[in-house]
């Protein structure tokens, strides 16, 4: 098998398995669990997962102070998307909640453009009408029933502060500059502080109470944050970051077939020719190459080095 046909598999991996929230989150809803507890968990046992391949590459955990402000509000940003995000599954379709979060590239776009001067290309402009062509559908469905407007606004939600998230990232020198496997570390951490606090210090947290509800937190924190970052690494490295940022398209798909074929939700014609409407929009945002890079920074991982041993020092 040659790199290339290596690459396009990884990256279809990453983007599937970054799309499996929903597989392991609903039945935990479902168990009483709320979006603050699933979110909880899933933070807590991803953050000792980050902290062992930060280890095997040999980086240490040494950050500054201005550091530490601004990935505080960074992980702020990161915890609030994810509520958002978690809390739209009780309210709509996983589907098209996980689709109206996709775009966030054209969020980015938008604000580059508005906040940053960046250039307002023909192709986003296009792309944008497509993508609220695409919502509009996704409105009403043929038997008249709208979407919720609470999901609605939840899923927005975690789409813009996913786009804030993925701008500072980028805009941010000192984070820039930083491996971003560290990045990802410290904003887990900080953002698990923000459900530790809501959850009363976690006096407030409801403990799974079977093997198969721990086996859904683990699959939270292994296969949407490990196994996808990993993958997404491997990918970038084979194939580039524009092929890879393309397959991300993959994501809410995955989504969509996982609220079909495990959780027995529908979608009628018109809702997925919204979906499809969506996904191909910001596919050509991402394919136009001018934000291909700050959607990619956040999520790749620095190259492999060798252990060294330190954990503290430089």
């Amino acid at each position: 098998m040659n790199d290339k046909i290596k690459g396009y598999l990884l990256g279809i991996i990453a983007s599937a398995t970054y799309g499996m929230n929903p597989l392991f989150a609903l039945p935990l809803y479902q168990s009483g669990m709320t979006p603050d507890e699933v979110l909880f968990f899933r933070y807590s046992l991803a953050i000792p997962i980050l902290a062992v391949m930060i280890i095997a590459r040999g980086r240490n955990f040494v950050i500054r102070g201005k550091e530490a402000v601004v990935l505080f509000f960074m992980g702020l940003l990161m915890a609030l998307s994810s509520l958002s995000l978690f809390s739209s599954y009780n309210y709509m379709s996983v589907g098209i909640a996980s689709t109206l979060l996709f775009v966030y590239p054209i969020m980015v776009a938008l604000i580059m453009t508005f906040v940053f001067r960046e250039k307002l290309t023909k192709m986003t402009v296009f792309s944008l009408m497509m993508a609220l062509a695409g919502i509009g559908m996704l409105y009403q469905n043929t038997g008249g029933e709208t979407l919720s407007l609470v999901g609605t606004f939840l899923a927005f939600a975690s789409a813009l502060t996913y786009a804030l998230y993925i701008v500072g990232v980028n805009q941010f020198k000192m984070l820039k500059d930083m491996a971003t496997l560290k990045v990802t570390f410290y904003v887990l951490l900080f953002g698990f502080f923000f459900y530790f606090v809501r959850l009363d210090c976690g006096k407030a947290v409801v403990w799974p109470e079977h093997w198969h509800l721990w086996a859904d937190v683990l699959g939270l924190a292994l296969f949407p944050t490990a196994i996808s970052f990993l993958c997404t690494t491997k990918a970038i490295q084979y194939i580039g970051s524009t092929p890879t940022a393309i397959l991300g398209a993959l994501e809410p798909v995955t989504a969509v077939l996982i609220g079909i074929f495990v959780f027995d939700e529908t979608l009628s014609l018109r809702e997925m020719s919204g979906l499809v409407l969506i996904i191909v929009a910001v596919t050509m945002v991402i394919a136009g190459g001018n934000i291909t890079a700050p959607l990619i920074r956040f999520r790749k991982l620095f190259p492999r080095l060798p252990f060294t041993g330190k954990l503290f020092g430089k």
